[in-house]
């Protein structure tokens, strides 16, 4: 299969890094002009993944049209942005969807906006533990491939895998969705505990918990609870709780160390998806009758509702419960 990736962020750059390590060629949709004359001219994209030798095999291009002749589609668009670039991408191709989150006001997760898009072009999505310099590297991973098609899975899978990348197969869509989705802020809440000193008492804590929460919600959405325990549920949960390299991580970092989340979100060039997602993910949960504390806890940070020490006490302070 004659693979494209759309967007070419650290995450986009990385898999068509991945796609092109057996000497076929890709192409790589980029928005900046100058990412598209640094992949093609150097060999490398020094703005999203710095010093990381890129495969010649990448041809780097801002013309969604260079990308009619690919059999399948690998989005990493931001997830607030997937909708309208989705909807310029060619029909009818199998789109493998890489963003992580949920629509701003529709709710929806990123395959249902995808559906929404291109309605005629097959749905997959990967998700899973990964820090994009690592699989650009070829350092061992494993990944979740989930899709409904299981002839279209398989297909997809084989011309993804690589001796050091090993996709498992799901058709649970919506759990590898979930899970992707609601970790993001859960790493933020990490990082918060990270920045303000709480210790790993603490951040232990916040992931078992935040992972109950996760779990309540992807079960009310239809979600499958083996997929929330595993790559792109747990296993993501706990590689971006864990370190700074998670863009979400070091935001939560930075607002547990004093700073506004406006001032941490005014100087990224990359996106925070959980800065995002909280919000909708919030109303979602209240709109479902789902209880998620830590994800309120989060959002009252990110909009200053509440200082630092009030919104710990708070959550402290919840009753008594069974586990």
């Amino acid at each position: 299969m004659k693979a494209g990736v759309i967007g070419a962020g650290a995450w986009g750059t990385a898999l068509a890094q991945l796609l092109a390590s057996d000497g076929q060629d890709v192409a790589l949709w980029a928005l900046e002009r100058d990412v598209v004359d640094a992949i093609n001219g150097v060999h490398e994209n020094p703005l999203y993944l710095a010093n990381i030798p890129l495969s010649p095999s990448i041809r780097a291009t801002g013309a969604m049209a260079d990308l009619n002749a690919c059999d399948m589609l690998l989005v990493v668009s931001p997830a607030q942005h997937l909708r309208s670039v989705v909807a310029q991408a060619p029909a009818g191709v199998p789109l493998v969807l890489c963003s992580k989150g949920i629509e701003a006001g529709s709710s929806l997760l990123m395959s249902e906006v995808a559906q929404q898009a291109q309605p005629t072009s097959p749905i997959a999505v990967l998700s899973g533990p990964t820090f994009a310099h690592e699989v650009a590297k070829g350092l061992p991973t494993a990944i979740t491939l989930a899709c409904e098609d299981k002839a279209l899975g398989q297909r997809l899978a084989a011309r993804i895998a690589r001796p050091s990348f090993r996709p498992y197969l799901s058709d649970d869509v919506i759990g590898a969705e979930i899970g992707g989705a609601v970790k993001n802020v859960l790493a933020i809440a990490c990082g918060v505990a990270e920045g303000a000193g709480l210790g790993l008492n603490a951040r232990a804590a916040l992931i078992s918990r935040g992972f109950a929460e996760m779990t309540r919600f992807g079960l009310a959405r239809g979600a499958r609870p083996e997929t929330l325990g595993g790559l792109s549920g747990l296993g993501d949960l706990v590689l971006t709780c864990s370190s700074t390299n998670s863009r979400n991580f070091s935001l939560g970092k930075g607002l547990g160390e004093g700073a506004s989340a406006a001032s941490l979100l005014s100087n990224r060039r990359t996106v925070a998806e959980g800065a995002h997602t909280a919000p909708v993910l919030r109303d979602a949960a209240r709109a479902s009758g789902v209880e998620m504390p830590v994800v309120e806890a989060v959002c009252a940070l990110l909009t200053d509702a509440a200082p630092l020490g009030q919104v710990i006490d708070a959550l402290l302070a919840r009753p008594l419960r069974p586990e």
